[in-house]
Parts: C-alpha cells; structure tokens; sequence
C-alpha cells in the first residue's frame, strides 16, 4: 500500500494573531525639573502601546534640568508615537528626540597622518559593534588613504593652509549636507576648527585628545610627559567648540605609568587609551545616551 502524506496547511489564524512586527525606539528629553514628568511620559507611551525596556532619569541640581532617556518596544508607526508624544511634551516644554533603535547614524570621520583611532573606528563599524555607517574620509593628507581603500569607504583629501582654510571649511560642510551626516568625529585630525565650523556642527562633532591638556600642549605631547615623569596617561573625547579643546566632556580613561616606561610605550599606550576613549563616546552617541546640560553632558550608560 503506497502511504500518502498529505502536506500541512499553514494555519493562517495564527499567523494573523501575531498582528504587525514589534520596532523598538529611543526617546531622549529634558525640561524644567517639576513634578509628574516621569508619570506623564510613562502613561503617553502606554497609551501609545509600548512597552517600557528601559528608563534612566536624572535631575541637575545645579541647572534645574530633568533629563530622560527611555526605549520602548511597540507596534505602534514612528508617525503615531510622536503624535501620542507630542501632547506631553507640549504640557512639560520639553526637548525631545525619538529615534529609532539600533538605526545607524551617518558619521563622518577625519583624520590626519596618526591612524589608530580611524582604524579602531572603522574595525568596529565593520564588526557590527559600532552603530554607525561611514560615507566617508577626509583628511588634509594622504596617508590613510590605503586605510580608507582597504575598508571600501571613500577618501576625500581637503589639503588645509593659512590660505584655504575658509575654502577647505567649505568643501567640508558641502560633503556634510550631501551625505546628509548626523555626526563628525575628529579621530586626531590635527587642524583647528575656525569658530563658525564649531558652531554650525554644535553637539554634532566629537573630538579626541590626551588628558595632560593645559599642560604639555603642542606637539610630542608624550615626549613632554615621559620627560616630566608624569605617573598617569589617558584621554578626553568631547563635544567641539569655539573654545579649543574644552567643550562638554563625554568621555575619560586614564591608566597608570612608571619610571620605567620608554617614551616610545607611553606613545604607544597612549594610542590605545585614545582609541578606546573616542570608540566609547561614539557608540554613546549613536545609541543617544548623551544629552547636553549647560557645559557638562548626562551621559545615560
């Protein structure tokens, strides 16, 4: 007797109870310290049809700011929860964001000739570690161009003099606009920015550099250091401003250094200590744990 298997229909009642997928978002937000912010946010999103992941707060006792950040899971349209959202954040005055979670952000990077920061980024972002898309280089040299060719991303060489400088500034916010970039990161891109390109990029450029600033300024900041006997290294990535150097912190990391330590390991773990430092701030940003108070940052880890 031949046996017959007759083939499964899909049960398509259960496939329609599933309903639509679920989408995960980011609200990030400050305001006025007052009461009921946390209930009145909580219950527009429960009213939106989202489910609460995660919630972090945190009140400035020196400026008077609240600052939120919360991620939801919800089947409910990007559209739909900003309308839920924005009833709320009309009663509290807020200043809010939505995004979607996990969506990479457009990140430009620049650098000079050092590539370790570069490197470390684009190793990341190639890993899936880091929740960014690179458009593109651009540099004032051409030395890591071959860095830029192994990774596939393009290489904009923008050469930057006394004489260009506005020109080269220029050619920048172009490339920024046309790739429509959320974020620039200096990744030791040795050129001051002029006052009005910290402006227009206003807590949408990160910057990297050693944590001996005021001292040991200019170059062979190490040597200066070694030379000095100093006993700790490390590194500061920031928000950029007009005021080199010194904008909203996002990120330090300092490690320990002896006597018996050439100039060349302290160059050396140096670049590892810078690396890691801007790689953190970078994928702090991009998963928007960094809200702005004043000259300091909240930084929701």
């Amino acid at each position: 007797m031949t046996d017959l298997t007759i083939p499964a229909v899909p049960d398509s009642s259960a496939a329609a109870a599933q309903g639509p997928p679920s989408h995960g978002y980011v609200l990030t937000l400050s305001c006025a310290d007052q009461p009921g912010i946390v209930h009145s946010v909580s219950g527009s999103l429960l009213e939106a049809g989202c489910n609460i992941t995660d919630s972090q707060q945190y009140g400035s006792p020196d400026t008077g700011t609240f600052f939120m950040r919360v991620a939801v899971e919800t089947t409910t349209s990007f559209s739909r929860l900003r309308e839920h959202l924005e009833v709320v954040a009309a009663q509290f005055e807020l200043t809010w964001t939505l995004h979607r979670a996990g969506a990479p952000i457009r990140t430009l990077i620049m650098a000079s000739k050092a590539a370790h920061c570069l490197n470390d980024l684009l190793f990341l972002q190639r890993s899936g570690t880091l929740p960014v898309e690179i458009p593109a280089i651009v540099s004032n040299h051409m030395d890591l161009k071959p860095l830029a060719d192994f990774y596939g991303i393009p290489f904009h060489y923008i050469p930057v003099t006394a004489d260009t400088k506005a020109d080269a500034e220029a050619a920048l916010l172009a490339l920024v606009a046309e790739l429509d970039v959320d974020l620039v990161v200096l990744a030791r891109y040795m050129q001051v920015l002029s006052d009005d390109l910290c402006n227009r990029l206003a807590g949408r450029a990160i910057n990297i550099h050693h944590s001996f600033l005021p001292s040991f300024k200019g170059a062979r900041p190490y040597h200066q250091a070694h030379a000095r006997g100093v006993k700790i290294i490390g590194a500061t990535a920031h928000y950029v401003t007009a005021v080199l150097d010194e904008g909203p912190i996002i990120e330090q990391e300092v490690i320990r250094v002896d006597h018996g330590h050439s100039v060349e390991k302290f160059v050396s773990m140096g670049r590892a200590v810078e690396a890691r430092t801007l790689a953190q701030a970078v994928q702090w940003h991009a998963e928007h744990r960094v809200l702005l108070d004043g000259h300091r940052t909240v930084v929701f880890a």
